[in-house]
């Protein structure tokens, strides 16, 4: 089953590279406590899952790279080529409107009608070229402007044209500081579209990640890249593939006694059907032991909460609204946005 990774905007295609060159290197590095064997058939499956062979044995990861402005691709291409072992295939690049700005509404509303056509085709001659679509992984960031209302289009449209295929689309939480002044507002509109189109949010904060730079690993000049790495390495090791003695991939369930405990949990799942574990001897990218936790918890439910609250109070105040009516965001789409979310931040309260 081969997943097709969509990279839009800057940051969607500089993690994106990032965790292809991790998935790449993983499956090249030491077997760790596994056999020969089944080494060789982890490597086959991660190849099969993330790349394909031109006629010169070259791997292509299964990708579609999407941007405003080719600086980003063109540097995220060359990169890729000049590490020799692989390197990109379909990618669409589309100058922006002179004058538009980095604007969310332009992305969602202009820009991604616009280019509609050409971009989906391409995703398709990705799709066409793998034998089993197992679904799409979008990465992007919620609150960048033009490259975030562009992701929630295209990602609605994979919903009407791909609707039997899984959608997760890993989003970057931005700093609490503060990066674009209408940071908030994407963030609300990005957010209430995902919520409707797509199957699972993968989110990590900037924040967060930062700290780990900065307190696990001890980085003094924290960059945009050695966050993406870390990025990246979470990222892989959600999607190792895992396998039975036989060699034959598949998800191996096994709840741990630890988590066996009802209080961990919302009163209508039974613990055996709340937790699962995956497993496999292989070591993840020389590390001999690892471990990722994917959870759907209230763990988000403060700083969706903060974002909301940031956007209402400016909201209310009309602030840089007419940044986004001038590209056919109303008020009302606002306002549906606002309540999508708080009902969202309820639900979870009284989970």
């Amino acid at each position: 089953m081969s997943i097709v990774t969509v990279q839009l905007g800057q940051c969607g295609n500089q993690i994106g590279f990032e965790v292809f060159d991790t998935l790449f290197s993983d499956s090249h590095s030491s077997q760790g406590l596994c056999s020969k064997k089944e080494n060789e058939a982890y490597q086959a499956s991660c190849k099969e899952r993330f790349f394909r062979e031109e006629e010169n044995g070259v791997p292509i990861a299964r990708a579609v790279l999407v941007d405003m402005e080719p600086k980003v691709i063109n540097q995220t291409l060359s990169k890729a080529a000049r590490s020799g072992q692989w390197k990109y295939g379909e990618h669409a690049c589309f100058c922006q409107k002179q004058g538009s700005g980095n604007n969310w509404a332009y992305g969602y509303s202009v820009h991604g009608p616009r280019n509609e056509e050409s971009i989906m085709n391409l995703i398709q001659k990705e799709v066409e070229k793998c034998d089993s679509l197992s679904g799409f992984f979008i990465i992007m960031s919620i609150a960048g402007g033009t490259g975030s209302g562009l992701g929630a289009f295209i990602t609605q449209n994979l919903q009407d044209q791909y609707s039997n295929s899984l959608r997760m689309n890993q989003i970057i939480w931005p700093y609490g500081t503060g990066e674009v002044i209408v940071q908030n507002y994407n963030s609300i509109l990005t957010l209430s579209h995902l919520y409707r189109s797509s199957d699972a949010l993968l989110v990590h904060e900037n924040d967060a990640v930062h700290k780990i730079c900065a307190k696990l690993m001890n980085i003094k000049q924290i960059s945009f890249s050695d966050i993406n790495q870390v990025l990246a390495h979470q990222l892989g090791s959600v999607f190792q593939p895992t396998y039975s003695e036989e060699g034959s991939f598949h998800y191996r369930r096994n709840p741990l006694e630890g988590f066996k405990d009802p209080a961990l949990y919302t009163s209508w799942l039974e613990p055996d059907t709340a937790f699962n574990v995956w497993k496999t001897q292989r070591a993840f990218n020389r590390y001999e032991k690892s471990a990722a936790l994917v959870s759907n918890s209230q763990f988000l439910i403060r700083p969706l909460d903060m974002i909301v609250g940031k956007a209402w109070n400016m909201f209310a105040s009309k602030a840089y609204i007419h940044q986004y009516t001038k590209f056919g965001i109303e008020e009302e789409d606002f306002l549906d946005s606002f309540t999508l979310l708080e009902q969202v931040v309820s639900s979870y309260s009284n989970i």
